[in-house]
């Protein structure tokens, strides 16, 4: 609230100022008497709601560059990020090859590990692989066996271990650096 005050306050000067203004002229084009003033007065009148609408623009011209300058960090932080996210789904890849390789993979078996690991059904699987159910089935078990599990849970469960542990960390670090880990 401390930071919108002294902008509130320079809005509701611009705007007595602007009335000030349009009061004035519309006084005039309607015809309407006024109690006159002196021309001293009337000056500094119009000097001062002059500087009010000046300070106005100064402010808004400010605010404006500071929401252009927000936008722009912010932009700058999405693509950082979705680069950091970029970056563990390749260490996330390697991990996955790395794993398959250690447990004898077929190629066969490398995709369905991959799509059980991306969430699909066994019924969508078999559908993408152009196989049956019952063969999905089989090349699950396998890939549960070989990777010492009882389930899809806990192989998934598997990579995200490795990630989380402090070489998955290391990986993750020397990804995002371009070094070998």
């Amino acid at each position: 609230m401390r930071r919108t005050a002294p902008f509130l306050t320079i809005f509701v000067i611009q705007a007595v100022c602007a009335f000030f203004f349009v009061s004035d002229i519309l006084a005039s084009v309607l015809g309407v008497e006024t109690t006159p003033v002196s021309w001293e007065t009337r000056e500094l009148m119009e000097i001062g709601a002059s500087v009010g609408l000046v300070l106005g623009v100064v402010v808004g011209g400010l605010m404006l560059h500071r929401a252009l300058r927000d936008r722009t960090h912010a932009v700058r932080d999405r693509n950082e990020a979705e680069e950091r996210l970029r970056r563990a789904s390749g260490a996330f890849m390697d991990l996955l090859h790395e794993r398959f390789a250690e447990w004898g993979l077929t190629p066969s078996e490398r995709d369905v590990a991959l799509f059980a690991i991306k969430g699909l059904s066994t019924a969508e699987i078999a559908g993408l692989r152009m196989t049956s159910e019952g063969t999905v089935k089989a090349q699950t078990n396998a890939i549960y066996r070989k990777a010492g599990v009882s389930g899809r849970p806990q192989l998934l469960s598997l990579f995200i271990d490795d990630l989380m542990r402090e070489d998955g960390a290391v990986r993750l670090a020397a990804n995002q650096t371009g070094d070998a880990a």
